[in-house]
């Protein structure tokens, strides 16, 4: 193996320079419990606070609509289950989501339905959308929550969520998304967005992973999901994660910081993946071609099993991932991808390469070179491919984008 090559960042993203420098300090030198009385606890107690305002100024909220957590599922579980309870004393029983959520949400919608609870799963259109308007003919009297994800994570789509804010205000229904992929990659303001309860996580912007936030817009707190301390000022309790909250404050601000550069980077990348990708018989990319997040690519090979691509990639140095589930135990497609409406032979043969900025055009010209002939081989092994004529146009137009 000559090179390493990462495309796998909505996976997760190596630690930066500049957050693993400020972090270091809070991993030794600096090590009082945040939460002590003594002056050892001082410096700790200041930088979570600088930390709680950096998240703050990143989404445009009060420090005090911050609680730090300890991933992007956290997040998703407390901001769902804890305000199910509240939920409840109301009579409010009716949730609202999509079929492509990220299982963080969909799991824990799963377990409110075996509480008593009733959840719709909105579908999505072919692109990976749903409207305003379908969360609005969904929402009834005794709902409370609409749960609807800023941008997936395996197709890169960016959802309406200031559209579908504006329908649950107008309704009185909260809104809580899960921007765990869209947090430092495209522009979030809370405030003008109308959006009630948000998730992130560290690890998808340079923070190590470990580390992730929660805001609530004050006056609607969802009930604990951790008891314990009073640390999180009563909401959260265990001892505060200093440096991986430091980093948090730090990677956030870089990413808002640096932001515009890295997007057209980005997404300058993605679309030279996407178009020489397509370039390639049989092949369609999945999700909205816009709005899309900038690194994300995903693409279906007909014929074709996605871990094959990806054991071949790995041969090369090339690091991605699969829409089809295999390497983690199941023999299903991605719920996504089968909610887009592929058919599960097209679905099995998807490729998701991810992009950052610290990825090339060197990197992509690489990619680019080898995963036809990666395509080209496994076609020729593959008992499925119509080998007669290669079937070099997929018969649903649809299918091609």
């Amino acid at each position: 193996m000559a090179k390493t090559i990462y495309v796998d960042n909505a996976a997760t993203t190596p630690v930066s320079d500049s957050v693993l420098e400020a972090m270091m300090p809070y991993l030794k030198e600096v090590y009082g419990n945040p939460s002590s009385l003594y002056h050892v606890s001082e410096e700790p107690k200041a930088a979570i606070a600088k930390a709680r305002d950096q998240v703050a100024k990143a989404l445009n909220c009060e420090p005090r609509e911050i609680f730090f957590t300890s991933c992007g599922t956290e997040s998703d579980n407390w901001a769902l289950k804890g305000y199910a309870v509240q939920m409840k004393k109301r009579d409010k029983t009716h949730i609202i989501t999509t079929n492509i959520e990220h299982h963080a949400i969909l799991h824990t919608a799963q377990f409110l339905e075996s509480q008593g609870f009733d959840v719709t799963y909105l579908p999505v259109n072919e692109d990976g959308l749903v409207t305003a308007e379908q969360v609005r003919d969904a929402i009834r009297p005794e709902t409370g929550l609409v749960s609807i994800m800023y941008a997936n994570n395996e197709v890169g789509t960016i959802f309406p969520i200031p559209e579908i804010a504006e329908v649950c205000h107008e309704k009185e229904v909260i809104l809580h998304t899960d921007a765990v992929q869209a947090v430092g990659h495209v522009p979030i303001d809370v405030k003008a967005q109308k959006i009630d309860m948000l998730s992130l996580s560290g690890h998808k912007i340079h923070a190590p992973k470990g580390i992730g936030a929660l805001y609530v817009r004050k006056g609607i707190m969802p009930v604990n999901l951790l008891h314990g301390g009073g640390q999180e000022r009563g909401r959260r309790g265990g001892t505060e994660n200093t440096a991986f909250i430091v980093a948090l404050g730090q990677a956030i601000t870089d990413a808002v910081e640096n932001m515009e550069k890295n997007t057209d980077h980005c997404r300058r990348l993605r679309d030279r993946l996407i178009e020489g990708l397509l370039a390639i018989p049989a092949t369609r990319l999945n999700g909205a071609r816009d709005p899309r997040l900038p690194g994300n690519v995903n693409v279906s090979f007909e014929g074709i099993e996605g871990e094959s691509i990806l054991l071949m990639l790995d041969a090369y140095g090339i690091c991605a991932s699969s829409g089809s589930a295999c390497t983690s135990g199941s023999l299903d497609p991605s719920h996504v991808l089968l909610a887009l409406g592929l058919p599960h032979a097209i679905a099995h043969g998807s490729l998701r390469l991810s992009v950052s900025e610290n990825n090339t055009d060197e990197e992509v010209d690489y990619i680019l070179e080898h995963v036809p002939a990666i395509i080209e081989r496994l076609r020729n092994m593959s008992p499925v491919w119509d080998k007669e004529n290669q079937r070099m146009i997929m018969e649903d137009d649809n299918l091609k984008k």
